[in-house]
């Protein structure tokens, strides 16, 4: 692994998904990741159960939820509201370059974790904070979840949901979490820069209704110019450019076509499918014809498409010069040709020698994936990283049996 980040020490207060899936790619970069928790528990998320699949009937013993978040981290198990605690915690911040937690505004206080105090153990620091609506308005201190916050305060649902169906879009787990852990990673990164280049440590913020809203951006852009609800996702079968349309296959797969150059291709996907006719049809030529009898267009289209199964399309389109791809399983996903030979998943192997695979922050630098890595349990590192404080055997001694550190 190149590392590009080997040197940056990060403190992560944070727990679920969002923010620790921001250190999670951190770590695939090279930085050393240390993850407080409390002396209790620790992160919630380790007793969080996706589904009814828990480690114990999976193919390999893993809590893939925290694997996916936490992969490649140290753990330290403090109680930072303890004074022996919080002196540890801030020597620990004294070494770091960058703090991130996804604690809200007024716990952060209650917690005297201010950023003057924060800078106060450490001037230089840079404090990412990612959040559910942000550290601003009147919900800065409301917790979110991306389900709520993301999916549906953020739009995100509505925007995917087909014209005429009762039924809102879902998403699977950690949908919009990932998304915005890696944008905040990359606020990590550019703050980490300026810093380098200025001197000027940053705090850095982002939120899962601002991701939500980035997602979404041009039917925001469309609601606020023609003062509508959005673009709400098309019923299938029916587009303004039926070759940027989906459609149903036989056996009940899908097709998305995105040709955005109707003139460009047309002529050879009719060809392609078996229908030679319509390549020169002025019903369909040229691209304003095709686009102003999208219906008729869509329709033929798609019964022809609707006539034959996936694997006849798979093999008919192989040369086809316009982009497209059937809709794909998660599985089918992970045996995709070309996740492997590009690194986009990470081989591991649990306790008990059993291999699985895990999915890698979904930036690389000079062609190399991170390596292997495990998510830490819980306060695994607590003793390891107190000596690198310089803490001797008798104040971690002390600190144990005061309740300070697990």
């Amino acid at each position: 692994m190149t590392g590009v980040l080997r040197g940056v020490r990060v403190v992560e207060l944070a727990s679920w998904t969002y923010v620790p899936s921001a250190g999670a790619a951190l770590a695939d970069w090279g930085a050393d990741v240390i993850k407080v928790e409390d002396v209790k528990a620790g992160d919630p998320g380790r007793a969080l159960v996706i589904g009814g699949f828990t480690k114990e009937n999976a193919r390999a013993h893993i809590d893939f939820i925290l694997e996916i978040g936490n992969r490649g981290k140290r753990s330290i198990a403090i109680d930072i509201k303890s004074e022996t605690g919080r002196e540890f915690f801030g020597r620990l911040l004294a070494t770091a370059d960058v703090f991130l937690t996804n604690w809200l505004p007024a716990p952060l206080e209650r917690a005297r974790l201010t950023v003057e105090a924060i800078r106060s153990f450490n001037p230089s620091i840079i404090i990412a904070r990612g959040t559910g609506t942000g550290v601003r308005g009147p919900d800065r201190d409301k917790g979110g979840f991306d389900a709520a916050t993301y999916l549906s305060r953020g739009g995100v649902s509505y925007t995917m949901t087909p014209f005429g169906t009762e039924t809102p879009a879902v998403q699977g787990p950690g949908f919009g979490d990932l998304q915005g852990g890696i944008t905040l990673a990359g606020g990590v990164c550019a703050a980490l820069f300026h810093r380098e280049r200025t001197g000027e440590p940053s705090i850095v913020d982002s939120s899962l209704l601002a991701q939500a809203m980035w997602t979404i951006a041009p039917s925001i852009s469309v609601a606020d110019l023609f003062d509508i609800d959005g673009i709400p996702g098309a019923p299938p079968g029916l587009a303004i450019n039926p070759l940027v349309n989906r459609y149903k296959t036989r056996d009940g797969r899908w097709l998305q076509m995105v040709f955005l150059q109707p003139d460009r291709y047309w002529a050879g996907f009719c060809e392609r499918i078996g229908l030679p006719e319509l390549a020169t049809d002025e019903r369909f030529v040229p691209s304003s014809n095709l686009i102003a009898n999208a219906a008729e267009a869509c329709a033929l289209v798609g019964d022809r498409l609707a006539s034959e199964d996936l694997d006849h399309w798979r093999k008919v389109l192989a040369d086809e010069p316009g982009v497209w791809a059937a809709l794909a399983t998660p599985k089918e996903t992970l045996n995709d040709p070309q996740v492997k030979p590009n690194g986009y998943v990470v081989p591991n192997v649990d306790d008990q020698g059993n291999e699985y695979q895990i999915v890698a922050a979904p930036v690389q630098f000079n062609e190399t994936p991170p390596a292997a890595a495990r998510a830490p349990e819980h306060g695994q590192h607590t003793e390891e990283i107190l000596l690198e404080l310089d803490l001797d055997w008798d104040d971690i001694s002390a600190a144990k049996d005061s309740g300070a550190i697990l």
